[in-house]
């Protein structure tokens, strides 16, 4: 059993008590922190004078006071003097003689925290030793004797600075050791490449940040350390690093799929280069939502308008040609007027689908059953495709629930599966491929039998209006799935194989971890028919429900009913108080609060409300209450 910490101060002050020699610790302020029963006998001191806390120019006052310095003069003036020379901290080795002819060496060393310890030692013996040496040997020159005691200080004077030295050398290594402690715990790469292209310095994190790196890299050249991909990027900027331009960039790591950010520093000392990398996918997962919603809206300014324009004169003129079909006009006429018809009629849905793109639709992940997704969109796709075109589902390595936008990626995958049909023409087969991607992505991998993409479709398709499906096209499609990819902060891959075409979809793997398993809901709504509808739906999901229509009786029910596992309540309720008051209640320690409302994001009761617990906008679906329910709030 390993002893206490009184334990271990007695210990330690036995140990003192046992030396020859007398040992003092004072603090910053002057207080006595430590001293040995040494110091108390060497200078024959009161108690009060060596308990923990004395003064020490209390100390000083009292020695100089009894003669143990001689003759001092003026007592205040000293003792200032030495207090004084005391808050300086310098190392010091100085030898006197005291009042009672015995001669002491005093040798003191700061503290890293303040302070200073100091031994004393009684060198009585040795002076007297020195003196009987010149007075019996008068063979020794008075320059040999003198030469002898010079180096006999000297000595002593060396073994004080050795053992500062040493207090400092092991203070310089615990600095040492902290810096490397910290570098190593960094989430990023630091290194050091000499002139040679060769490591030098490394903390050990090049693995976690690239996966598939060399670890024993000390010594070893960049590029072989890198790997080959790696390498191509890194190599040229690090040869202007090394021509003394320092340099930021991002990169994709190829053999993990993470998104990197490197910093290139050139150190003119040595000629060689300062090296930080850090993994920054999820950095640039979220900047390309933000990126895409900024688009988005920039989008929608700029054909807001010019969509209002054009649907006003698409109306009139699918108004004016009903005009014309009613007036009895030759057969040739009728057929230019349902060919003019059709096209205002496309020209229309043209309009709907940009409105689609560039509208205000927010991505809003939930907790979703993959399987069960996949299970559905083979339902719904199947039923669009012609008899001589198979379709195959797989999954590989993949949970059960993930966060998806379930909407927006049926939408995506149904507008993939539709061109690969086009690609196969009358027959073919089509394979979706769901697999998790280095931990880091969730990806949908699509293949067909179709002729695969050309060059310029490989470069273009993503572009609205793109086709190469000539009329029969919008070439919206592919725009659709990359804006909606690139909301949920994915990527999409282009490519062909040896059997055909290839689309990959990347989207941020968020395991959504397990349901929240059934329990006592109390809902909070002083509607009837939305009491009766929200019943339904947390009934469905297989909770109990219990219901109040004001802040006052969900508060009661609260108090008497520990066993409510959740509360979803509206934020406008009876009475004067809100549902944001029930977040100040006190609930159970794994009882969520998730309001909803049908007031405007603007509203300041909104805001209060978003501010504090998840938010539901009315209406919404079954899935979103769901997540609401997992992530909520928890007192």
């Amino acid at each position: 059993m390993s002893p206490n910490h009184a334990d271990r101060d007695a210990m330690t002050m036995a140990g003192l008590n046992l030396i020859q020699q007398a040992l003092t610790i004072y603090d910053r302020d002057l207080r006595l922190a430590v001293c040995n029963r040494r110091f108390q006998e060497m200078f024959a001191l009161p108690d009060w004078l060596v308990t923990p806390g004395a003064d020490f120019s209390d100390t000083i006052r009292y020695l100089a006071t009894r003669g143990d310095y001689g003759d001092v003069g003026d007592v205040d003036a000293f003792v200032a003097t030495r207090v004084e020379i005391a808050r300086a901290f310098e190392p010091h080795y100085m030898e006197r003689t005291r009042a009672n002819g015995r001669t002491i060496s005093v040798e003191g060393t700061p503290l890293p925290q303040g302070g200073w310890v100091t031994v004393y030692t009684d060198i009585t013996r040795t002076k007297r030793q020195e003196a009987l040496l010149r007075a019996r040997s008068e063979e020794l020159s008075d320059q040999l004797l003198s030469y002898s005691e010079d180096l006999s200080a000297a000595n002593r004077e060396l073994e004080a600075t050795i053992t500062a030295l040493e207090e400092a050398k092991r203070q310089i290594s615990e600095a040492e050791a902290r810096t490397r402690l910290t570098a190593e715990m960094m989430p990023a790469h630091i290194a050091h490449v000499g002139p040679d292209h060769r490591y030098t310095y490394s903390n050990r994190r090049l693995t976690s940040v690239m996966p598939g790196s060399r670890a024993d890299l000390i010594g070893v050249h960049a590029a072989e350390v890198l790997g080959p991909q790696p390498w191509s990027v890194i190599g040229p900027e690090l040869d202007k690093a090394y021509a003394g331009q320092a340099s930021v960039f991002e990169f994709t790591h190829e053999p993990s799929s993470r998104r990197i950010r490197v910093a290139l520093t050139p150190d003119h000392s040595s000629g060689g280069v300062y090296i930080l990398s850090m993994d920054i996918t999820e950095e640039s997962q979220t900047r390309a939502a933000l990126q895409q919603t900024r688009r988005r809206e920039m989008a929608a300014q700029l054909t807001s308008g010019l969509a209002h324009d054009f649907s006003n004169l698409l109306t009139i003129i699918l108004g004016m040609q009903s005009r014309l079909g009613r007036m009895g006009l030759p057969e040739e006429a009728r057929t230019l007027i349902d060919a003019t018809l059709a096209a205002a009629r496309r020209g229309g849905g043209l309009l709907n689908r940009i409105a689609d793109m560039t509208g205000p639709r927010e991505h809003e992940p939930v907790p979703t059953d993959l399987a069960a997704f996949l299970s559905d969109l083979e339902t719904l796709a199947r039923s669009a495709l012609p008899s001589g075109v198979t379709l195959r589902i797989t999954r590989e390595d993949t949970e059960n629930r993930y966060l998806l936008d379930a909407g927006m990626l049926q939408d995506s995958l149904l507008n993939l599966i539709l061109n690969a049909r086009d690609a196969c023409g009358g027959g073919g087969e089509i394979t979706l491929t769901a697999r998790a991607l280095q931990e880091i992505w969730l990806e949908f991998v699509l293949d067909d039998t179709g002729p695969g993409f050309s060059p310029e479709a490989i470069r273009h398709a993503l572009d609205p209006f793109f086709t190469t499906k000539g009329g029969e096209g919008s070439g919206l499609g592919l725009s659709m799935v990359y804006d909606m990819t690139k909301l949920a902060g994915g990527r999409i891959i282009l490519g062909n194989t040896d059997t055909g075409g290839r689309v990959a979809l990347r989207l941020p793997l968020r395991p959504a971890g397990d349901a929240r398993p059934p329990g006592l809901v109390l809902l909070v709504e002083d509607s009837p028919d939305l009491r009766s509808a929200l019943r339904d739906m947390l009934r469905g999901a297989g909770h109990s429900v219990i219901e109040a229509t004001s802040v006052e009786e969900a508060t009661t029910l609260i108090a008497d009913l520990p066993e409510i596992s959740a509360v979803l309540s509206d934020i406008v309720l009876e009475g004067d108080r809100t549902g944001l008051d029930l977040a100040s209640v006190v609930r159970g320690s794994d009882c969520p609060l998730v309001l909803m409302t049908s007031l405007p994001p603007d509203d300041p009761l909104h805001r209060a409300a978003a501010g504090r617990v998840p938010v539901l906008r009315k209406p919404f679906t079954a899935a979103q209450l769901d997540a609401a329910l997992n992530a909520g709030d928890r007192p």
